[in-house]
């Protein structure tokens, strides 16, 4: 009675279980030699029957649309209900894991003998306060990032605790810290310079001394390279047996400066400079070294094709392939020629294996090639032709002629789907395993292919809980024989009845990203679909990566041309449906998705009521040269390569419009400049717009932040789409009468 009184929302299956799990420990609570079967067959009749009829009532009685208390609200987007609790597991052998459980506390699990074992606390995290961990190579220390701002520290197994602080860098902020590959080895960087220890009982080594702040970065990326190259802070990489270790050096000297503000917590507002090169401005000078780390240190660099030697360029992916060999992929600063080198560590030479060009740009030059042992073979996502729709991204095979630069190339898939990555390549087994789109552009499976011929392609996961997973990532395990899947997708169903819904057109990613896909996510659009009858609809048109080559490319020298116009295709469509309410139509983006958004509501009139924009890009002349100029794809020096790409243009388009903007005071992405020349030009025509800043915060905000936003634009469009109810007239008024 109790158990049913506490949850009177409970769904008749909740109740079911109720019952039972009451019966079951009444039962529990017997003696055996006292046991009345016929009382408890008696019992357990009455008790199904009770059931039954709390059953059969909850059923009659539930309303045919859920009641408030189901549906989504804005707290609900930042609560553990809807968390989904992420284990970062990782390989640490060929048989064990490491992750952390929901309970805060650091687990190792066997696979071969089910056998778990509390390798840290949760306790522990909450004396360090620490965000982050990691472990060593060989179990015995664990790295603990915490006051991520300034320190990290070093903790062992008998709870003695090191700091990572170098006697000449006194009272300066640690940028990174990590363990090598083997044993306690250590890497930190301080003042961008790296430092070294072979354990952590060790004095550090330090590796480079031209480290200068905003100016020379080793080890470490700059902002142009951890935001639109590398995509990661970490610019060094380590020898698979530990005694090298390849960095890049960054010289920033000759890249302008972009002043980002601080207004809070001081009584004068501060402001701090970085290199950050735009559109046809100098970019960072790039150079490749590896260090030699057992014996006397030596450094050597590793020499870029001759092609590229006195060009500007990128470094874009370098990946050790043996103890002393490393692949390096190289990329002219006009992303239009990519080539691909084995780098022999000992002496510096670098050996062309591949080079592609285009007359567009160039994408997946991130991807890292496997090899094989000899060195010979090689594999690679390239774009394959498919008929009429284009070249798609498949598996390839690389070969080794007598010449060096030269090799045989064989295609192992195919088809009018994309081989998105490639995890595995297993020798033995000669099979590569990859991820792909086949059967559906939002989804992810695992397959494998044999490089030999022996078996056609195979999924692996199609058949794996069928019904509720259709997008995975995978780990392999380090010899391939074990894989760890994630299941990125989770099923929310929900029933609703929708009359005169009203709609949001969402415009979120940049080129060569994707919405619509089957990976779980919810944010503030969903509180709106759940509880206000909003359709919210997401498009990916010309310009949207995994439909193939033809579909991403087509928005090369035509930024914000046909995406606009496949948004617009897709608005008319939408608009003939008889659900849709045609006059209360919003829209909505963030970023590269603020600036279509803009453009929307730009070039038309009357379709759009209301309109929000997060951090929008409004000239590409004041964006990333690396972005910019990968998809604009003009002339460095041609002053007119941005007649087609500002916002600031015939600003009395927003006159009509209800515009919000969004957006962060110390956005180092997308600089509030972007928002402020926009706000400037909106202004001089009178247009009705409001401004919503969050003052010191970054592109990404802050949890307090996230959930002022959610509930913002939440508010915003509830408001500004609600159906509008006409006054009555005195006739009508006395007609009703």
């Amino acid at each position: 009675k109790t158990g049913i009184k506490q949850n009177s929302q409970s769904t008749p299956e909740e109740l079911r279980c109720l019952c039972v799990l009451v019966f079951l420990k009444d039962l529990a609570g017997m003696s055996a030699p006292q046991r009345n079967w016929k009382g408890i067959a008696i019992a357990l009749l009455v008790i199904l029957a009770v059931c039954s009829l709390i059953t059969l009532s909850v059923i009659l009685l539930t309303p045919g649309t859920p009641s408030s208390d189901t549906k989504l609200m804005v707290e609900d987007l930042f609560s553990t209900d809807f968390y989904v609790h992420d284990p970062e597991a990782c390989w640490i052998n060929e048989s064990e894991v490491i992750y952390r459980n929901h309970h805060g506390h650091v687990i190792r699990f066997n696979i071969l003998t089910n056998e778990t074992e509390i390798v840290l606390k949760n306790s522990t995290f909450d004396t360090f306060k620490a965000t982050r961990y990691s472990i060593s190579p060989d179990m015995k220390y664990v790295l603990f990032a915490y006051n991520v701002k300034q320190v990290c520290a070093a903790f062992c197994n008998n709870r003695c605790v090191l700091q990572l602080d170098p006697p000449e860098v006194l009272n300066s902020k640690l940028q990174h810290a990590a363990w090598g590959v083997q044993g306690q080895q250590l890497v930190y960087i301080f003042e961008n310079n790296i430092y070294y220890q072979s354990d952590v009982r060790t004095n550090s080594l330090r590796l480079t001394s031209s480290g200068k702040e905003g100016v020379i970065y080793n080890g470490i990326a700059d902002w142009l390279y951890e935001e639109e190259v590398l995509h990661t802070h970490v610019a060094h990489w380590w020898s698979p047996d530990g005694e090298r270790l390849a960095f890049l050096v960054l010289n920033d000297s000759l890249v302008p400066n972009m002043a980002l503000p601080t207004f809070t917590g001081s009584t004068y507002p501060k402001g701090k400079q970085y290199p950050y090169p735009k559109a046809g401005q100098p970019n960072p000078m790039v150079k490749l070294f590896v260090v030699n780390l057992y014996g006397p240190t030596h450094t050597l660099e590793l020499t870029p094709p001759d092609e590229l030697k006195l060009r500007e360029h990128y470094v874009v992916m370098v990946k050790w392939i043996s103890k002393t060999k490393t692949a390096v992929r190289w990329l002219n600063r006009a992303q239009n020629v990519s080539i691909l080198t084995v780098c022999d560590s000992t002496t510096g030479a670098c050996i062309k294996r591949h080079e592609e060009t285009s007359e567009v740009w160039l994408s997946r030059q991130n991807q890292e090639p496997f090899f094989c042992r000899d060195g010979n073979r090689f594999f690679l996502t390239v774009p394959v032709k498919q008929g009429g729709r284009g070249d798609f991204q498949h598996v390839a095979m690389f070969t080794s002629q007598a010449r060096a630069d030269q090799n045989e190339l064989r295609h192992l898939t195919s088809g009018n789907w994309e081989v998105t990555q490639i995890l595995a390549y297993d020798e033995n087994s000669q099979s590569i395993y990859f991820l792909s789109t086949e059967g559906s552009s939002s989804r992810r499976q695992l397959f494998s292919v044999s490089t030999v011929g022996l078996f056609p392609r195979r999924c692996l996961t199609c058949e794996l809980n069928k019904a509720h997973c259709t997008f995975f990532s995978a780990d392999f395990s380090p010899t391939n024989q074990h894989v760890l899947l994630h299941c990125e997708r989770a099923v929310l169903d929900q029933d609703s009845v929708f009359i005169r819904v009203f709609s949001v057109f969402i415009s979120d990613t940049a080129p060569g990203g994707q919405q619509v896909n089957d990976r779980y996510s919810l944010d503030w659009d969903s509180v709106l679909v759940s509880s206000d009858n909003v359709i919210v609809a997401r498009l990916d048109g010309r310009g949207s990566g995994f439909q193939g080559q033809k579909v991403l490319q087509e928005v090369h020298r035509r930024l914000g041309s046909v995406e606009l116009q496949d948004q617009l295709a897709a608005v008319e469509y939408l608009l003939k449906l008889p659900y849709i309410d045609r006059t209360r139509i919003g829209v909505f983006g963030r970023g590269y998705g603020g600036y279509v958004a803009l453009l929307l509501i730009k070039s038309t009139e009357n379709v759009f009521k209301c309109a929000a924009a997060m951090s929008p890009v409004t000239d590409w002349s004041l964006y990333a040269s690396a972005f910019s100029e990968r998809y604009l794809g003009f002339p460095l020096q041609d002053d007119s390569r941005y007649q087609f790409s500002s916002m600031l243009q015939n600003p009395q388009s927003f006159r009509e419009q209800t515009l919000m903007l969004l957006h962060a005071t110390a956005d180092a992405n997308v600089h509030f400049q972007h928002t402020a020349e926009l706000i400037k030009n909106l202004v001089k025509v009178g247009a009705n717009y409001t401004l919503q800043i969050y003052p010191d915060e970054g592109h990404f905000l802050s949890k307090s932040s996230q959930r002022h936003v959610a509930s913002t634009l939440s508010s915003y469009f509830r408001s500004c789409l609600q159906e509008e109810v006409l006054p009555i007239s005195e006739e009508e008024e006395e007609e009703e009468e």
